[in-house]
């Protein structure tokens, strides 16, 4: 894997998308990603996270979902089941078109982080693209309640992840991407280690990381 890097003003990708791409590519492509095994009751989901250019600066994509259905008002990263015949990869790709108009092909994605073994039975394989020109967003409102994007240098920065003391004796992450944007596992977890592994050059893995309680249903 590429040598992390030892300070945010070594970061030259995290203000250029081109540049970022090429990173990206190097490290996942260096990087051996988890794959949790079948397993009766497994369900399987893919997510992307999508990195464009918002407001002159790399960004990536993060949802709000719709207040109805599964997940009703969690942040999330687009995306969604597996559906029969598809691959993790086209599913998180065609859920992008579906739930926020964006169209990504194979060439679009840069590679793949561990499969995170969610509380709710899914094995969410999140996939990392980056699109140039995505053209205009169009939010499905049966699916998003809204689209928001983390700039990678937020997503880099230190006090970004924060770890809360539980009862039991762990921690539970929160993302902080905003004063009242905190991101928990299983969306904050593929954050995290799309920061460690692809912004910062470390290894990282999150399947242990625990999960509120309600973002089970």
């Amino acid at each position: 894997m590429t040598a992390p890097l030892d300070s945010l003003d070594d970061l030259g990708p995290l203000d250029d998308l081109g540049a970022f791409r090429t990173l990206a590519a190097g490290r996942l492509g260096a990087f051996a990603h988890t794959t949790v095994p079948d397993a009766p009751g497994l369900r399987r989901a893919g997510v992307v996270l999508c990195a464009v250019e918002h407001g002159g600066v790399p960004s990536v994509i993060v949802i709000r979902r719709a207040y109805r259905g599964r997940n009703a008002g969690q942040w999330g990263l687009p995306g969604g089941r597996v559906e029969d015949g598809e691959t993790p990869q086209e599913a998180a790709l065609r859920e992008l078109r579906e739930e926020i108009g964006l169209a990504a092909g194979p060439a679009d994605v840069l590679g793949r982080l561990d499969d995170f073994p969610a509380s709710s039975g899914f094995a969410i394989t999140p996939v990392v693209v980056a699109l140039d020109d995505p053209g205009p967003l169009a939010p499905s409102p049966d699916e998003v309640h809204s689209v928001h994007h983390a700039t990678l240098r937020r997503l880099a920065d230190d006090d970004t992840p924060r770890w809360v003391p539980q009862p039991d004796g762990g921690s539970l992450l929160q993302m902080w991407l905003g004063p009242d944007w905190r991101v928990h596992a299983p969306t904050g977890a593929m954050l995290w280690q799309f920061r460690e592994v692809v912004l910062l050059g470390r290894r990282a893995r999150v399947a242990g990381f625990a999960q509120p309680d309600w973002t089970r249903h």
